[in-house]
């Protein structure tokens, strides 16, 4: 027999029900308060909404928050960022991304779509802390960490993970850091695998101005050349693109992911929401690493985002509270064909259960609009994935540990 869970009072779609889930999916959304269970959450006073999907992170990169702060990317990256990653261990990998999952799941994040190094180490603490996730096999061109033959064998070789709950990306960095050869033998692998393919594109103006030099085109159109788009690409920041571009990545189904802190924190620029909705792009949140952020906090991205869009446009209406909230949760999911982002009879249980007697929830003319202009993580009493607890009334077990393992050993 599945576990079974019974969430009773809570709020849903403005209507208090009993919500119970079998195993790891939404079984009844208004099931009988006496039904049986073998555990029961008391939802008086909370409402159920869906968690958040993190489209762009790089999670280990929590040990070097605040490390190199207020500088250009390229010298943030080069002088800065790569010299201190040259000297991380594997046990750095693991903590950093024990640390993360921590803040994530303390801030109502289930998922995160990853890019870094040590994959092992990152799968090791997503299965110990139960939450989903897409492991990047990052591949960058004289990187020691990233090398072509070890991990294009890695993804060929990779049999799955015992929970269902990880799977592998293909995860060329950029354009900067991967030449043609090696890109093209990504998007190969990509399709060879099954596998989505992650990479950041036209972040910066600098990035195009390289392009544009080094192959006489501009980012998109020169992956768009090499065959690289395609409907299993997932895209971070895009910032620096033309309409042209934007139906290129509409018309070869890419999903690109908005990062706004990490966008205004390096200057890197601003996102073209207009086009991007006009076009109907598929669009999700991300927060990029701890360093570039300088935390994972994507409910700080929704708002953030909505704001952007508002402020850019000159239009008060651009980037509504539900657009927002969904590029944050179902579009994410949808993004890596998780049956998830919604909450809704045979979906997967991935949930967050908010205290509405919190003052930020106060008064509830609209849950949707308090949800992403006025809270803050403190709302969020519980937190569920894949019909498990990771949170309840805020306490993730073993948080206190990670947290001494962190301060004994960053210092």
């Amino acid at each position: 027999m599945s576990q079974t869970t019974l969430i009773k009072n809570v709020l849903l779609d403005g209507n208090t029900t009993n919500i119970l889930i079998e195993g790891n999916r939404f079984k009844h959304l208004h099931a009988n308060a006496n039904t049986h269970a073998d555990k029961v959450i008391d939802g008086t006073d909370m409402a159920i909404l869906p968690p958040f999907y993190n489209l762009h992170t790089h999670a280990a990169m929590d040990i070097l928050r605040g490390y190199a702060d207020d500088m250009p990317l390229f010298t943030w990256l080069t002088e800065h960022i790569w010299p201190f990653e040259a000297k991380l261990k594997p046990e750095d990998i693991y903590w950093g991304t024990k640390l993360a999952i921590l803040e994530m799941i303390k801030s109502g994040t289930v998922f995160f779509n990853d890019m870094y190094f040590e994959i092992d180490q990152t799968i090791r603490a997503v299965e110990e802390m139960g939450m989903r996730a897409a492991i990047g096999v990052t591949m960058m061109e004289n990187h020691p960490l990233a090398t072509r033959e070890e991990k294009m064998a890695l993804l060929r070789n990779w049999k799955g993970s015992d929970s269902q709950r990880v799977v592998l990306t293909t995860a060329p960095h950029a354009i900067y850091t991967c030449g043609e050869e090696l890109l093209r033998d990504c998007a190969q692998l990509a399709a060879e695998t099954d596998t989505r393919l992650h990479i950041h594109i036209s972040e910066t103006e600098q990035e195009v101005k390289d392009c544009l030099k080094a192959h006489g085109t501009t980012p998109v159109r020169y992956l768009d050349k090499i065959g690289l788009l395609g409907s299993n690409v997932v895209a971070a920041h895009v910032v620096h693109v033309d309409k042209e571009e934007i139906q290129i990545l509409k018309r070869r189904g890419v999903t690109v992911v908005h990062n706004p802190c990490s966008n205004m924190k390096l200057a890197s620029g601003i996102f073209h929401y207009a086009d991007m909705m006009a076009e109907g792009l598929s669009v999700a949140l991300g927060t990029d690493g701890s360093s570039s952020n300088n935390n994972l906090d994507m409910r700080e991205e929704m708002k953030m985002a909505a704001m952007l869009a508002k402020v850019s446009t000159g239009n008060p209406t651009c980037l509504s509270a539900q657009e927002t909230f969904e590029w944050a949760t179902v579009n994410g999911a949808r993004a890596f064909g998780i049956d998830a982002g919604v909450i809704a009879e045979g979906k997967l249980a991935d949930a967050l259960l908010i205290d509405l007697n919190n003052e930020r929830m106060t008064p509830n003319y609209n849950l949707t609009s308090n949800w992403v202009y006025a809270a803050d993580s403190s709302c969020i009493d519980t937190v569920i994935c894949d019909g498990r607890i990771l949170m309840q009334h805020r306490h993730v077990e073993g948080e206190e540990t990670i947290i001494k393992e962190i301060r004994n050993r960053y210092k």
